[in-house]
């Protein structure tokens, strides 16, 4: 199966061992990936914060050294999201206010992607508070889709899928706490993944109102790896993971999926639902075992509600609502108790399947909308919805703290339309290679 692709530059691996081959320099990967952005990101906006001189400093600093042995990334120029901190860079979140909000340290990820010998550029687009759908703030503009400049790369770490999906740089690292790595990556054809709840350090992603308390991230929110393949997304999981973590090491057809296609609280769209469920078919005439009814799937759409709640207080950190309200202890407690009931329910279903198979998003990349979120509208299918219904599909892993990977499978329209592959806690490197291993039957 096809998916729209819009580069040939490799990846962060393979550029690493050209650069290890002494194919090229550091400084000429670092001039070319920076030539790059320069030519393509006044259409996309992807990197709005550059820090070009410094990287350069940093290759030359490189030149006639060889990589360490754990430096898989050595040389390799890559991007991430603006709400890390980066020393000497300034942390916004898209807010005006905080334009002079300057970084004094480095976020735990960005020591360890630096440690791994890869060399930052700058920085990528987001939305305000990395609340929407859309990288589009007041601070720096608006981030496009570069398969169409017309609609959304995804949010909220939409500039780092567009910088990977365009050639500019060949992995990033983000953010997901509503589908802000896995809806991007899905919107730009590209790979992602959500890490299991508590893998990847939080530490140094503060909101700069926060900034300089080590600001404690909360539930839900976890960061995750950008890239155009797997092979690139297990190398910067486990350069980035805090935990050690077991390879189930089974083979795609000894696993058994569970499809969840569609969920009562947010239909999928055709020209998502079409690519998915040809890419089952591919997987089944290759003789994957994939059910679309099990008993054990737990109520999606208690799940949604409870998750929903849980986001709002989680994002406004406890300030009141929309209606005024603030939720209470006894009000935060029942949805703990609603999140660990989530868990048991998932783990009794993985007991059975190995993985789920589901959409990312129940719509491909939508038009630019300035409507604020609560207000939005999308179509789907024909008919008119509630923008917020479509954050069933991201909750769906967030909410019991599981692991996902995004993979592309397909287009609609000229548009890439992915699925993400939901393995239980703590599997993600399984999740990635039983992604990887799907990719190769239906991109082959």
């Amino acid at each position: 199966m096809a998916y729209p692709k819009l580069t040939q530059e490799p990846g962060a691996l393979e550029l690493a061992a050209m650069i290890a081959r002494s194919e090229l320099s550091p400084l000429e990967a670092v001039d070319a990936a920076i030539s790059r952005i320069e030519k393509l990101d006044e259409a996309i906006n992807a990197v709005p914060v550059r820090d070009f001189d410094r990287a350069r400093e940093t290759a030359k600093s490189l030149s006639g050294s060889s990589p360490g042995n754990a430096q898989p990334l050595f040389g390799v120029p890559m991007t991430i999201k603006e709400s890390f901190d980066v020393a000497g860079l300034p942390t916004t979140w898209g807010h005006e206010q905080f334009a002079g909000n300057i970084a004094k340290r480095d976020a735990k990820v960005v020591t360890q992607l630096k440690s791994a010998g890869a060399i930052l550029l700058g920085k990528s687009n987001v939305p305000p508070d990395l609340s929407d759908w859309q990288s589009n703030n007041p601070v720096y503009g608006r981030a496009r889709n570069p398969h169409d400049t017309a609609r959304s790369p995804g949010g909220s770490s939409g500039g780092a899928a567009a910088a990977v999906a365009a050639g500019m740089v060949p992995c990033e690292y983000g953010t997901d706490i509503g589908g802000s790595v896995r809806v991007p990556a899905h919107f730009c054809g590209v790979w992602g993944h959500k890490s299991s709840w508590g893998l990847i350090s939080k530490q140094g992603h503060d909101h700069p109102a926060m900034a300089g308390k080590d600001a404690h991230d909360g539930v839900l929110s976890i960061a995750g790896p950008i890239a155009r393949n797997a092979g690139d997304l297990d190398a910067l999981l486990r350069l980035t993971a805090t935990l050690p973590l077991k390879e189930s090491g089974k083979s795609l057809m000894e696993c058994r999926f569970l499809l969840v296609a569609d969920q009562d609280v947010s239909p999928v769209d055709a020209s998502v639902r079409g690519p998915m469920m040809e890419a089952v078919a591919e997987l089944r005439r290759a003789g994957a075992q994939i059910d679309e009814v099990s008993a054990l799937l737990p109520d999606l759409s208690a799940q949604h509600r409870s998750y929903m709640k849980m986001l709002g207080i989680a994002m406004a950190r406890g300030a009141p609502g929309p209606d005024g309200k603030r939720a209470s202890a006894t009000d935060w407690f029942d949805l703990l108790d609603a999140q660990a009931q989530a868990e048991i329910a998932w783990a009794n279903l993985f007991a059975e399947y190995d993985f789920v198979i589901a959409p990312p998003a129940p719509i491909v990349a939508f038009e630019h909308d300035d409507t604020p979120v609560r207000d939005r509208k999308v179509t789907i299918n024909g008919k008119t919805r509630d923008f917020a219904e479509v954050f069933a599909w991201a909750g769906i892993s967030t909410f019991p703290n599981l692991p996902s990977t995004v993979l592309p499978v397909g287009e609609s329209a000229g548009l890439p339309s992915g699925v993400q592959v939901i393995g239980p806690r703590w599997s993600d490197l399984d999740c990635i290679a039983t992604a990887r291993a799907i990719g190769e039957i239906l991109h082959r």
